[in-house]
């Protein structure tokens, strides 16, 4: 019989059987009480069977040595049947690019890899300079707001709108569509069933639909659509197709971003000589972006399905089986990160996370997220803004991305 999500307990973690441990469930996330499950199984079953979840058997892979080995062996272990541990119903299965193997995926990943290269990347970065200074100067004085509104999402909304050359009047849109992409159907959620997800992004879709063909019919330039609408790996793209890659980008292109700004003043506000280190060096800055991304690691896992019989450390995988690379948990691996569960900016080989992932799937936007965030932590400092945090941050209850919905702050005198 599958678990049922009011059968959780955040204080079974370390007495359950671990044979019953299902370290999926949403609300040890919400809670964040999922890292003692992760140091567990760490230590007793890196390598772990699950047989009974909301979500059907898998294997939680938790090390980190063994997720690089999952996910740069894309023969052995495929991202077809889905990247996230929840299995979509047929009907409302979208393809994306990062769902396919070679060739088609590299063709697709190439169409838009373009806008961010290294070149759009130096064009972008006065756009968001100057972006996030008006952000900045907006923020109230002496009261407190809400960080995750006001600078996460707003700053990569206004982001997305670019790249996309969305309407920049209707860019909360995207965040809107984003949410509801990354969210299972649960009975106790505004989307209480696929139906519901799929109306909402019926609409995505047509609102795309129509700028597709406004794009087609016009030159070529560099923004996402035009790039997909010209290129002969996209064009001829059916519509569950384009809506399949319209979500992975929009996704890609908002969560890790969004919850590693909110991330990084959550933990500068825990690890106040780090940002003293900061304040007094900047030079760290780029380092700080590593730490953040990695200690935040804001897409908590990737799954894949094994394509043929294999062995992962010790434990032989089935065919079929489905395997969760738990990139939260290889962060917090102390046989590679030193000192992995404290928060240190400018701790040695800082660029070595998962957080990104490895091989052909690797995150495609990274230098952007990285960018975006360097730019606001170089305009916190030049303008000398502190922040306190004043409340609890509000984590979202879901397994994939790792984030928030609000983060109580105040600009301190």
């Amino acid at each position: 019989m599958t678990r049922r999500s009011e059968d959780y307990r955040a204080e079974d973690s370390c007495v359950i059987p671990l044979s019953k441990l299902d370290v999926s469930e949403g609300k040890r996330f919400q809670d964040d009480s999922m890292w003692v499950c992760f140091e567990r199984l760490r230590k007793e079953d890196p390598v772990h069977y699950c047989q009974d979840s909301a979500h059907g058997p898998y294997w939680s892979v938790t090390k980190y040595r063994d997720i690089v080995a999952v996910d740069t062996n894309h023969k052995a272990f495929s991202s077809e049947d889905g990247v996230t541990i929840v299995d979509v119903p047929g009907e409302h299965w979208t393809p994306s690019f990062i769902k396919m193997g070679p060739p088609k995926h590299a063709e697709q990943r190439n169409t838009v890899s373009p806008i961010v290269g290294p070149e759009s990347l130096t064009k972008l970065e006065s756009l968001i300079r100057s972006r996030v200074r008006a952000i900045l100067a907006r923020l109230p004085r002496n009261e407190a707001f809400n960080w995750v509104d006001m600078v996460s999402i707003e700053l990569t909304t206004q982001m997305l709108a670019t790249l996309f050359d969305f309407p920049f009047e209707d860019r909360r849109l995207l965040t809107y569509w984003s949410d509801v992409a990354v969210t299972a159907p649960r009975a106790d959620h505004a989307i209480d069933s696929w139906d519901k997800r799929s109306a909402i992004l019926s609409e995505c879709l047509d609102y795309f639909t129509r700028l597709w063909n406004e794009r087609i019919n016009a030159e070529p330039r560099l923004d996402l659509i035009s790039l997909m609408a010209h290129s002969p790996a996209t064009r001829q793209m059916d519509p569950s197709e384009f809506l399949g890659n319209l979500i992975l980008l929009i996704v890609g292109g908002n969560d890790t971003t969004r919850n590693s700004i909110t991330g990084g003043l959550l933990f500068m506000g825990q690890y106040p000589s780090e940002l003293r280190k900061l304040i007094d060096k900047p030079k760290l800055i780029s380092s700080a972006v590593s730490e953040i991304i990695r200690y935040q690691t804001p897409i908590a896992h990737m799954r894949r399905t094994a394509a043929i019989d294999s062995i992962v450390g010790g434990k032989q995988i089935r065919k079929g089986d489905k395997v969760v690379m738990w990139y939260i948990s290889g962060n917090r691996d102390e046989e590679i990160i030193e000192n992995a569960n404290n928060f240190v900016i400018d701790r040695k080989n800082v660029r070595q996370h998962l957080s990104f992932g490895f091989g052909i799937h690797r995150c495609l936007g990274r230098h952007l997220a990285e960018l975006q965030l360097r730019v606001l932590w170089e305009e916190i400092l030049d303008a000398e803004l502190w922040f306190e945090v004043v409340g609890e941050p509000e984590r979202i209850a879901s397994n994939f991305v790792h984030g928030y919905s609000a983060l109580p702050v105040r600009i301190a005198a």
